[in-house]
């Protein structure tokens, strides 16, 4: 028995007990051993079982949406959940309820004959510095079973075997924790993932587990937030729940609140979209993001960093006098850019041009630093 048949055999099983309705293709009895069979380029009714299924096997126009079938509904399974969503979206199907229909007109979904084709050659989508690419595990002989290659975008363009090649999901861990230069990642949906692997041939769970080690719980959210679920703790809810040494946080000024999004929350420095605010209603300055799965409470990171800033933001600001040339009051702007942007390490040594040059910064020092302090002089009112 080929698959194909394995596939329509099933599908005949089903609709014995219900009718079947999914991605386009309707299958359902009367009551009196026929069928009605309807996709939307072919609408048959009165089928008796052997005709009905000669035609199943028969017709080309029809494999592709019983072998999606069986794929989704018997092979993959776990209807409504975040695992079977996330797949789905990795090949452009329809999710969640619309399942049951097919492509609407203007959207990104693909029918199952054009994913069919298009999962010969694979199809490929993006999650954070992932590139994930869904295809057939056999092209010679197609049964709609899929398999998943996932590696860093930076290495869309490489070749295989220019790559460290892994199989093992586990194996994600290992590179989510440092980065190209070997320090340690403390916000694994920081834009500095490294590059130079490669997992092949996963299936489907396991896809799904290596990207969970790599961005953990973006799937989770992601699918909550698809549903209309995401649930949200905003700073206030937040802070007011910390305690011991974290219990300063609250003491962090209103304002305070947009500097710290805009210092660690924006694209540059997290892929995850923020979702929380101060609180609902009451929305930080700063934009969200756009990053394709959504953050729904200040991190850990985040509120390490608020206990640091509350604290700061407890003393009282002063007034100081220093001399300063008008190029070294520009070069204490370029630092602070420089270090912000995470761009000292691009600064050439030779590129005594920009102000956060190091032989520029130790210059500074050596003519405005006294017993190893900027020499300044407090300002009394």
């Amino acid at each position: 028995m080929t698959a194909l048949e394995t596939a329509v055999d099933t599908l005949l099983e089903h609709a014995d007990d219900g009718p079947v309705a999914f991605d386009g293709i309707r299958l359902e009895s009367d009551g009196e051993e026929t069928y009605t069979l309807s996709t939307p380029t072919i609408e048959r009714d009165g089928l008796e079982a052997a005709v009905l299924r000669d035609v199943l096997t028969g017709l080309d126009d029809l494999e592709p949406y019983v072998r999606n079938w069986y794929h989704w509904q018997v092979r993959t399974g776990g209807e409504g959940t975040a695992r079977r969503a996330f797949l789905r979206w990795c090949e452009h199907a329809p999710r969640s309820t619309d399942e049951t229909q097919g492509a609407e007109p203007g959207d990104e979904s693909l029918t199952p004959p054009e994913r069919d084709a298009a999962l010969e050659t694979g199809i490929d989508r993006e999650w954070g510095q992932l590139a994930i690419t869904a295809r057939f595990l056999d092209n010679d002989d197609p049964n709609g079973e899929r398999v998943y290659d996932c590696w860093h975008v930076d290495d869309a363009d490489t070749a295989l075997e220019e790559l460290e090649v892994l199989d093992e999901p586990r194996d994600a861990r290992k590179i989510a924790t440092t980065d190209e230069d070997g320090r340690y990642r403390p916000l694994k949906t920081a834009p500095t993932l490294r590059s130079g692997w490669a997992f092949t041939g996963l299936s489907g769970q396991e896809l799904v587990d290596t990207v969970g080690f790599i961005y953990p719980a973006t799937i989770a959210n992601w699918h909550r937030e698809q549903r209309g679920n995401l649930d949200v703790d905003h700073w206030v809810d937040t802070a007011a729940r910390q305690t011991g040494i974290y219990d300063v946080i609250d003491e962090l000024p209103r304002e305070a609140l947009n500097w710290l999004a805009e210092a660690c929350c924006v694209d540059s420095q997290c892929l995850r979209r923020r979702e929380w605010e101060y609180d609902a209603g009451d929305d930080l300055e700063p934009a969200g993001g756009d990053g394709p799965f959504p953050c729904r409470e200040p991190c850990s990171l985040v509120v390490a960093a608020a206990r640091k800033w509350a604290i700061l933001e407890s003393e009282t600001e002063k007034t100081y006098e220093l001399e300063l040339t008008t190029s070294e009051w520009n070069q204490l702007a370029d630092l602070i850019d420089a270090v912000a942007d995470g761009r000292v390490d691009d600064i050439r040594e030779a590129d005594v041009n920009d102000g956060a040059n190091r032989y520029r910064a130790r210059y500074l020092r050596a003519k405005r630093f006294d017993d190893g302090e900027l020499d300044a002089r407090e300002r009394s009112e």
